[in-house]
Order: structure tokens, then sequence, then C-alpha cells
């Protein structure tokens, strides 16, 4: 399955995944729109950290043994039968937060006014995720894990 990975080292902070990610997923597609209008309706899939001069994006692995998918009570976290993404499904998530808790990474985030969790889709539907296309740097990368490679 492919994956998403930051190399760190090539990161500069500049946070264009981010917003690449906020006008994926808002209702306009239209970036002065949504940071106009629409911003408090939508969390990003993927979340910049910064540390002194070290920064990488931090966004959902799609881990093979996804804690998250056995931490939900409803069944709203689940893997994606076609692609191997896991995937939200907002409208079975009631808020519980335990995705939240049991991430290892902190790619999940409590959400937006629906109250349900919030996390990378993968851009279902894209070819490639918008974070990745739009990276200046290629600090993100879209490729085939090496642990499906054997």
């Amino acid at each position: 399955m492919k994956r998403i990975k930051a190399k760190e080292e090539y990161c500069l902070g500049c946070r264009l995944c981010e917003i690449s990610c906020l006008v994926q997923h808002s209702k306009s597609k239209k970036l002065i729109k949504v940071f106009k209008e629409e911003l408090d309706k939508i969390v990003p899939g993927v979340q910049v950290e910064e540390s002194g001069h070290v920064s990488f994006a931090i966004q959902c692995r799609h881990c093979e043994q996804a804690v998250c998918i056995e931490a939900c009570m409803t069944g709203a976290m689940h893997r994606d039968p076609d692609t191997g993404a896991v995937i939200c499904d907002q409208d079975k998530c009631v808020g519980c937060w335990m995705c939240v808790m049991v991430c290892p990474v902190g790619a999940v985030r409590t959400g937006d006014a629906k109250h349900v969790a919030s996390k990378c889709d993968l851009c279902m539907g894209e070819e490639m995720p918008v974070c990745v296309a739009n990276c200046p740097n290629e600090a993100i990368v879209y490729e085939e894990d090496d642990d499906d490679k054997e």
C-alpha cells in the first residue's frame, strides 16, 4: 500500500500542505473563501509541527495494525477495502475520542462543530494526496511502504 511519509530534513515549515488540505476538503474549493468563511468548519488532515529549526508534517500513517480501528466503538474508523486506507465515517462517529487517545502519532484530532474525529483520508478519489502534490520541497512523499515491498 502507498503511504505518505514526511522527510523532516526537507521541510521548510511553509504549511502549504495544511493549506492545500483545507482547500481540498472545503465546500467551495476556493482558497480565499476557505479563509474568509469556512476555516472554522474544516480541520486539516495534516498538521505541521515545529521545534526550533526542525519542522515536519504529521498525518495518519494508515497503520497496518490500526489501533484507532480497534478502539472505535461504533465502527466509524474502518479500513477502505479498495485502497487499504484508514477512514473515519463521520456519520457514524459519536465523538468519544478513543481514536484520538490511542493514535501513536497524534494524527487523529477532534473535528469541527459536528463533534467528530478528523484525520487524513489520503484525498480519496485523487491520484495523489494534495499535501504531497503541493509540497514545494518534496518534504512529503507518497510511496510504497518498505514493509509492503517484501
